[in-house]
């Protein structure tokens, strides 16, 4: 016996590590290999037992130097796609996604494992306590410097039997417990979620706590079909333990409507993770208890939209206009009340219908994907040099140059026939103060613009219609009440100086449009469109002096003139957008929203200051508060720091960061510091009293208030 212990040993050792050995190799399926990836299926049990549902899971091991891909990879590649088709006695199975790994190469943000995964599955059985075979065909992609895609087929048979945890049941586990949950046992949370639209481009932004600081925290966003977005920009304060992200992306199908789009948002910072569905709304808050519809009433929206066009006839953009209002009113009087009133009811309508284009091209342009705003039109030459022409023809007629020569067509569009009261004329002055009405920013006109350019076409075109009206109130005023008008003294010769007054009001205002073309398009472009306008008023000054030989031919020659200063404009090629306004006294560095995020979540006070040339309030704001003490004393403190962001021209990022705070038009300021890491928005009027407020919310500590 002595003698057979040895051999008994061996053989007990040997029966039990075949037992072991047998039920790990019946968890789990064999290999299928290649030069870069090792795949198989795993199994956490033994056997079926009585169980309804079995844990297996996809295996994966990688080369070192390759990846494969999540469900959803970022800008390139694919996920791993299993085809259960094959498989015994199994009803559905369902992939779990462990939380991946970001990989920033060449600007490219892709998602994905290295080394090696296990991708969690849960297959439900058809009828319990049968063997099942669990087969899968599999499509992947691997990638280091090359991609190259693969497919495999795996499979694992379990028997009947009872159901003990095997010796992959572990690994399974650690994989599982990758899978991002709720958050609520890991202490993090979103609480809050923020969409912002401009056209195609958004911008999600939200606010994530943790219990503990967060240590290397990462969120990655997933869209609708066709969208991506990008690597997260991350602020943080409350000694870390709180963080505002704001993750930009883009590539929707369809545009993002009142009834939202969906995203689902995962949150990992190390070991801890949550994913969480939102629907987002443009504008609102969201999350998984977001209750269905929006719940801004339109009403007071369209009170702001009514006063805010109201104060656009006392904006400097449209008091160059003005001097036509005024000498409409003065012309009146002695006058037909019923004359009066066809008349302002036709400014009016110009005012009405021309804020309805406006609308039109907005939601014609929102939806190819263009990033729209209050004012756009002033980034484009062609219609800045046809307001040059408009404003010039204005001014010729009150100068008396074409009152009986041009054609009728042109002698309307001046706003005069024989008896100087054209129905199409006092239409066509209306739309002129409309179009010239669109630079200028007013109170309560950025809350009624912003709440109707992130909504949909209806919002849209009701909002701008009510803005219409609230422009157009002074004139139903006279309209409803002629006697306002007819009773002034009647026109005599005092008429003639008044309209020359005006008519180099309007010149004046000519001056300023070809100043902001000599921004968008340079200096000889902007000088020979100056210098064709100023030819065509020479010609209908020339025609109108005795003796002048250019008879009725000074209408042809207009035209032509006015014809090849259109095409000047339009042909002339636009510089590359820039973001950033000359500063000669080096106060007012470029702007760059990356470095404004730095800044602000380092403490630092930052004031922000979107301007355009083309902007009249801007200039105003400029002069009146940001250049005169006691602001121009605090943006020379050491401890500030002034961006200055040019939207003259078009630009995507100013666009975008406008979005951000709700706003589409521009004079446009906002302040950041400590107590506001995501900025103070001003008004659009700004005064020193309204800064310094403003500073001391961002800056407990600023020094504003001791100069």
């Amino acid at each position: 016996m002595r003698q057979l212990r040895p051999i008994l040993g061996w053989l007990c050792g040997g029966i039990m590590f075949a037992g072991l050995a047998g039920g790990a190799l019946a968890a789990s399926g064999d290999w299928s290999q290649n030069d870069h990836v090792e795949m198989r299926l795993i199994s956490a049990v033994e056997a079926v037992g009585d169980r309804e549902t079995l844990p297996f899971g996809l295996q994966f091991r990688m080369k070192p130097g390759w990846k494969l891909y999540w469900r959803t990879p970022g800008d390139a590649g694919f996920p791993p796609r299993p085809i259960w088709q094959g498989s015994e006695n199994i009803a559905d199975v369902t992939v779990k996604w462990p939380a991946p790994k970001r990989f920033s190469i060449l600007g490219l943000e892709t998602l994905g494992y290295v080394d090696e995964v296990i991708l969690p599955l849960t297959a439900k059985l058809e009828r319990r306590g049968e063997g099942v075979t669990l087969k899968a065909s599999v499509d992947y992609l691997t990638c280091n410097e090359i991609c190259i895609p693969y497919t495999a087929v795996v499979d694992l048979p379990l028997g009947t039997g009872v159901a003990a945890p095997s010796l992959l049941a572990h690994d399974l586990d650690r994989y599982r417990a990758r899978v991002p949950g709720d958050g609520a046992r890991h202490g993090v949370e979103i609480t809050a979620v923020q969409l912002a639209v401009m056209g195609k481009h958004v911008t999600v932004n939200l606010v994530a706590t943790a219990l503990e600081p967060f240590l290397a925290l990462d969120v990655y966003v997933e869209g609708p079909e066709g969208s991506f977005f990008g690597k997260p920009e991350i602020e943080f304060s409350n000694d870390g333990r709180t963080a505002r992200i704001a993750v930009k992306g883009g590539g929707f199908e369809k545009p993002v409507t009142d009834a939202g789009a969906p995203l689902t948002l995962t949150l990992v910072d190390g070991a801890r993770m949550l994913e969480t569905f939102a629907l987002g709304r443009p504008g609102g808050t969201l999350g998984p208890t977001q209750p269905d519809g929006d719940t801004t009433s339109i009403w007071p929206i369209l009170l702001f939209a009514l006063i805010g066009g109201f104060i656009l006839n006392l904006m400097p953009c449209v008091l160059p206009v003005l001097s036509l209002k005024l000498l409409s009113v003065v012309s009146h009087g002695g006058q037909d009340p019923a004359i009066v009133r066809r008349g302002f009811i036709a400014s009016a309508a110009g005012i009405i219908l021309s804020f309805l284009l406006i609308a039109t091209v907005l939601i014609g342009l929102q939806s190819g994907g263009v990033a729209i705003g209050w004012g756009i039109q002033f980034q484009q030459p062609v219609f800045l040099v046809a307001m040059l022409l408009v404003v010039t023809l204005f001014a010729c007629n009150l100068f008396g140059f074409f009152e009986i020569i041009l054609p009728s067509a042109i002698s309307d569009l001046a706003g005069t026939t024989g008896d100087g009261h054209s129905l199409g004329g006092h239409f066509l002055t209306g739309a002129f103060a409309a179009l010239l009405a669109t630079p200028c920013s007013a109170p309560f006109l950025g809350t009624a613009v912003g709440f109707a350019l992130s909504r949909g076409p209806v919002e849209i075109l009701i909002i701008f219609l009510v803005l219409g009206l609230g422009l157009a109130l002074p004139y139903l005023l006279v309209a409803a009440m002629p006697g306002l008008a007819t009773r002034l003294p009647r026109p005599g010769n005092w008429m003639m100086w008044l309209r020359y007054i005006f008519g180099f009001a309007l010149v004046a205002t000519a001056v300023w449009l070809v100043t902001v073309l000599w921004a968008q398009l340079g200096q000889d472009s902007a000088l020979a469109i100056a210098g064709l306008t100023t030819l065509l008023m020479v010609v209908l000054a020339i025609r109108r002096m005795p003796g002048s030989r250019l008879g009725n031919h000074a209408g042809k020659v207009s035209v032509v003139l006015a014809a090849a200063t259109l095409v000047a404009g339009g042909l002339t090629p636009k510089p590359d957008s820039t973001v950033v306004l000359a500063d000669p006294s080096g106060v007012w560095q470029p702007f760059d929203e990356a470095e404004l995020a730095r800044l602000a979540s380092a403490g630092k006070t930052v004031i922000v200051d979107v301007t355009a040339d083309w902007c009249l309030t801007c200039q105003i704001n400029k002069k009146l508060v940001l250049d005169t003490p006691p602001v121009a004393d605090w943006l020379q403190a050491a401890e500030i720091v002034a961006m200055r962001a040019d939207w003259t021209r078009p630009n995507l990022k100013i666009a975008a960061y406008l979005a951000n705070f709700g706003r589409y038009g521009i004079p446009f300021n906002a302040i950041y510091g400590p107590q506001a890491p995501k900025g103070i928005a001003l008004p659009e009027l700004l005064t020193s009293e309204l800064v310094i407020e403003a500073a001391l919310k961002a800056d407990l500590n600023t020094t504003l208030v001791r100069r």
